[in-house]
């Protein structure tokens, strides 16, 4: 078999199509998650804890030159190293929401297969029910 043939029977397979449409879709649910975290949740945290913005939370490793903002972005422009511990903060809470909304959902999915609780055994039909009775008036007669 040419590895051409084979190469395009792996890629049509249904498992890496359906692989495909979830990396796909995974990642367009990860953007509308970073959107709750960075542009709902995040600020009502920061405002709880004293309008704090956590994107801006960091510690300079170098020394900064003159007319050089203190800001996150301007500092790594600069390239001066800093520890930017609030965006670590913002991804931990995303992958956070992320872990929980995928537990949730597989927590479904496997309610949903559970299989239904076994129906009680349908009533045998007449003709079994005759040749048990022809089978036990046989016995009684030994």
């Amino acid at each position: 078999m040419s590895f051409m043939k084979e190469f395009r029977e792996f890629a049509v397979k249904g498992n890496v199509m359906d692989l495909a449409v979830g990396v796909i879709i995974g990642g367009a649910f990860g953007k509308i998650v970073d959107s709750v975290v960075n542009d709902l949740i995040m600020p009502l945290v920061g405002m709880i804890f004293g309008k704090l913005d956590f994107s801006n939370l960091f510690v300079v490793l170098g020394t900064i030159p003159d007319g050089v903002p203190r800001t996150l972005d301007a500092l790594k422009k600069a390239g001066i190293p800093v520890f930017a511990y609030g965006n670590f903060i913002t991804v931990a809470v995303n992958f956070l929401i992320l872990a929980f909304i995928i537990f949730m959902m597989v927590k479904q999915i496997n309610r949903l297969k559970r299989e239904a609780p076994a129906e009680a055994p349908a009533a045998p039909a007449e003709d079994v029910v005759l040749l048990r009775e022809i089978r036990d008036s046989l016995q009684q007669k030994r």
